[in-house]
């Protein structure tokens, strides 16, 4: 089956200031593809932003006047699908000839939806998948994916696919990749505990496939600046990284990297999937369809229908 490069970006955006953020994917992705990867993996809301620390002025029953202007400057750092911002993305892709997973704050109306775009460097944007979990207070800010937006995108070097942060703790979610047949399974996030790794290593052997998992590098210099508060020196990182990359039989090929910015690479033999499949198939033969069943609804979720 050959090989391929494959890098995980981690990187922290510039907060409330999209143009910024994307010159700093554009420097990191040529970065990426200079050294010969083919896939470039973004953090979870790398477009957009993380907003880790800030509370919007919410509490149980109360929103404040400062929470609703600091969500309208969020809200105006997202970006929609059919934007500038994607569209730059989808010509370095294919001007250096590399395939995109990024994670974006996507905004569709009046509702802002944590994403993962999937870059083709042929075809441009080629799917979405729309984060279908926000956990905690990342319901706040964000609705919900529903299962029309959980793509199996193949390429030439294997078939893709995303869950964002927290979904990779859906065992439903990860029957139904699994059951597409993804062999390079896309994390973007922003968990940095020691935990993640456990699952990242779960996930690829429990799928038998290649995991690279992007994480954001962000600090409170960072936040405090994005606030517009002075900042001071030596601040406190609220995003620590982790990136990593791993094998179908979990090991662990680059990383984890955490205390700084960088890219980790790795070159994967894609021949390991079919090394992996020798004993451990979740869908096949280590499946049990006499016992088990899972139906999946992937129908898009519409507040109003109309009929001609």
């Amino acid at each position: 089956m050959g090989s391929v490069m494959v890098a995980a970006v981690q990187a922290g955006s510039v907060l409330f200031d999209t143009p910024a953020t994307l010159e700093k994917a554009e420097r990191l992705i040529r970065e990426a593809a200079s050294s010969g990867a083919r896939l470039v993996v973004l953090p979870e809301a790398f477009l957009g932003g993380y907003p880790k620390g800030f509370d919007f002025g919410i509490t149980v029953g109360s929103r404040s006047p400062e929470g609703r202007e600091l969500f309208r400057r969020y809200r105006a750092a997202a970006v929609e699908l059919n934007g500038p911002e994607i569209a730059r993305l989808a010509t370095l892709a294919a001007e250096l000839d590399v395939h995109l997973v990024a994670g974006v704050i996507e905004r569709d109306g009046g509702t802002l939806y944590c994403t993962a775009v999937f870059l083709d460097p042929l075809d441009g944007l080629i799917a979405r998948h729309r984060k279908l979990m926000p956990t905690a207070a990342e319901r706040y800010l964000w609705g919900q994916g529903d299962g029309s937006t959980m793509p199996a995108v193949r390429t030439n070097f294997g078939v893709l696919g995303a869950a964002i942060c927290w979904e990779n703790y859906m065992p439903l979610f990860r029957q139904t990749m699994y059951a597409k047949g993804v062999q390079l399974w896309c994390a973007p996030t922003v968990d940095d505990r020691d935990q993640w790794q456990s699952t990242m290593r779960h996930i690829a052997l429990e799928g038998r496939c290649f995991v690279i998992s992007a994480n954001q590098y962000f600090t409170t210099a960072d936040a405090a600046d994005a606030a517009g508060d002075p900042e001071t020196s030596g601040g406190k990182v609220l995003i620590n990284g982790g990136s990593t990359i791993i094998s179908p039989l979990g090991e662990i090929l680059a990383g984890p990297l955490r205390g700084t910015e960088g890219i980790l690479l790795a070159e994967l033999d894609l021949d390991d999937l079919d090394r992996g499949y020798f004993d451990f198939d979740s869908v096949g033969h280590y499946a049990r369809p006499d016992i088990f069943t899972l139906t999946v609804d992937e129908s898009p979720r519409q507040t109003v229908t109309r009929h001609p």
